[in-house]
């Protein structure tokens, strides 16, 4: 792999030419973006230089999609004429099966490999980049079959990834929708439900400053764009709502069951569960 071309050069596209060079990559890094975010790619060292996108692709040996989802889905069906035979197009949308159902449809004269890095911020653009932002972060992959994950470009790109430190889970683009719609869409709806809530309730200055740190941390995620979050919304609606359908449900058995053995044991399922979390996450 020599040749990189990044369409969208903000946070993820901007780490992730930051993260090639740290972990030794010397070839070209291309950047595809609106001037603001090529600028400032520039300025931060994540990409080299800046190219159209049908010239930029012309070049790659692999083609990174860090996109909105919507635009990753643009860009897809655009792309494959200007495609080099045999390179490698991946994207990083957070959403997985109408990426990967159409990926596999118009990539012809290379090949199309669905990957989702779990890492991020709620504040975007390029000079939020890092270098370590995916270290010690789980990477999503969603082949359709296990012989995509086998062929010389894809198996390059893994040892990439791996190099940056990020730990590799392959699932299908199905069961990615179905689990991501839990671990992460939906921390995200109930931290923007919890703010909503609270903002009609907390106008005070004075009761804001009773707020404790927990309060903090659990609406860290209110300050998400919803830019962002209106393609995921759009893309994964059906596993978020049985998320959400979910968690009403026990919410409001927690209602019904206040001061009661129920909630003592619901406190210690959520102890146990909390305690599973972070073993699992190291």
């Amino acid at each position: 792999m020599e040749t990189v071309a990044i369409v969208g050069v903000g946070l993820i596209g901007g780490s992730f030419g930051l993260a090639l060079r740290k972990a030794g990559f010397r070839g070209r890094l291309i950047g595809v973006s609106s001037a603001s975010a090529i600028r400032e790619a520039l300025e931060r060292g994540a990409i080299d230089e800046a190219l159209p996108l049908a010239e930029a692709v012309a070049q790659a040996d692999l083609v990174y999609l860090a996109q909105p989802i919507c635009r990753i889905l643009e860009t897809l069906a655009a792309l494959d004429g200007w495609l080099r035979p045999g390179s490698l197009v991946t994207d990083a949308g957070s959403t997985k099966s109408r990426i990967v159902e159409l990926g596999r449809r118009a990539i012809r004269r290379g090949q199309f490999l669905g990957g989702h890095p779990m890492a991020g911020k709620e504040k975007r653009g390029a000079g939020e980049a890092e270098a370590d932002l995916f270290a010690g972060r789980t990477y999503v992959l969603t082949p359709t079959a296990p012989e995509e994950l086998e062929t010389a470009a894809a198996r390059e790109f893994l040892g990439w990834i791996r190099a940056m430190g990020a730990v590799t889970v392959t699932l299908t683009p199905q069961e990615h929708d179905r689990v991501v719609a839990r671990t992460s869409h939906l921390p995200q709806m109930l931290s923007t439900a919890l703010a909503v809530t609270l903002a009609s309730q907390l106008e005070s200055a004075e009761y804001l400053r009773v707020a404790g740190p927990g309060l903090v941390d659990t609406l860290r995620l209110a300050g998400s764009s919803y830019e962002i979050w209106r393609d995921i919304l759009a893309t994964n609606p059906a596993e978020i709502d049985a998320a959400l359908k979910g968690f009403i449900a026990q919410l409001e058995g927690l209602r019904a069951t206040l001061d009661s053995e129920q909630t003592e044991n619901a406190f210690r399922t959520a102890n146990d569960f909390a305690a599973r979390l972070k073993r699992a996450r190291g």
